[in-house]
């Protein structure tokens, strides 16, 4: 019978041969997935034999990443501010860049206790609103999105997270519809030019939602959209946190503050600025 070691190096050499980068490290986690072992137990026990029904799981697993196919779509799950976020295809996953957009609502709200109203424009996996939710136990929350598939996510993260009851979803546009006033707007939107978006890696350009990533031709359509709006949607004092694109800022700080608003930046953890702080307007 094959041995979990033996599944391991095939593993790692197939991933390896799809272009895969550290591929014993993908390989282990799918057969973790596959036969429910342990990581420790897998390395210590590796001449432990693997029963058929399980090789074949790992196998048909193995395949999927070797198109490319994101781990977080085989596994179903992806983590966010160290929490756990069900993902699946037709949902972004989330990525920790986007931390940088909690870390940026800390800062300006320190108050945990404060009850906050949110609201996240294209909500997607809910991985912005239901983390924010879960770090102000007081505040409740909107999130927007055209996806079902993406609301639907949502809807289950919420469950599983325990904020469901402080939550609101509304399948829409942007924020067309949605009434104000709200403490804290949030939003990753679509930011990448449409011309890109196939030299990006295949995990995104093959599998990831195109609704979630295509910005436009310039990559700035979303922007376009939901800067004219914040206006109305932003409480007296509010404020709004997006995430951007690399050197996005140099068009966008000059749109934002032509209507009016106060501008701080933010970088992620590769110095790159990746969030937009807006006050609003007085």
């Amino acid at each position: 019978m094959i041995t979990a070691g033996d599944l391991l190096a095939e593993g790692t050499g197939a991933l390896a041969a799809a272009g895969i980068g550290n591929p014993r490290f993908e390989a282990r986690l799918l057969l973790e997935a596959a036969t429910g072992r342990s990581r420790a137990r897998l390395v210590t026990e590796p001449a432990e034999p693997v029963p058929v029904h399980e090789t074949q799981a790992f196998r048909a697993l193995l395949a999927r990443r070797a198109t490319r196919e994101p781990m977080a779509y085989i596994l179903g799950r992806a983590e966010f501010w160290s929490l756990p976020f069900a993902v699946g295809p037709g949902v972004l996953v989330p990525r920790a860049d986007t931390e940088t957009l909690i870390e940026a609502a800390l800062a300006a709200f320190p108050d945990r206790g404060r009850p906050l109203r949110l609201l996240d424009i294209g909500v997607g996996s809910g991985c912005l609103l239901l983390t924010l939710l879960h770090l102000f136990p007081n505040a409740r929350g909107l999130g927007t999105d055209t996806s079902e598939t993406a609301l639907a996510c949502t809807r289950r993260n919420a469950e599983r997270l325990g904020v469901d009851s402080r939550l609101e979803l509304v399948e829409t546009a942007w924020a067309e519809g949605v009434s104000g006033p709200f403490d804290l707007v949030v939003s990753n939107p679509p930011y990448i030019p449409t011309a890109e978006i196939a030299g990006l890696e295949p995990e995104v350009s093959l599998f990831e939602p195109r609704a979630a990533l295509n910005g436009g031709a310039d990559g700035l359509d979303a922007y376009r959209a939901i800067l004219p709006d914040l206006p109305r949607l932003l409480a007296p004092e509010g404020t709004a946190l997006l995430e951007i694109g690399k050197d996005q800022e140099k068009v966008l700080i000059p749109m934002a503050e032509a209507l009016g608003f106060a501008v701080t930046t933010r970088c992620d953890l590769a110095d790159i600025v990746r969030c937009l702080r807006l006050l609003r307007p007085r």
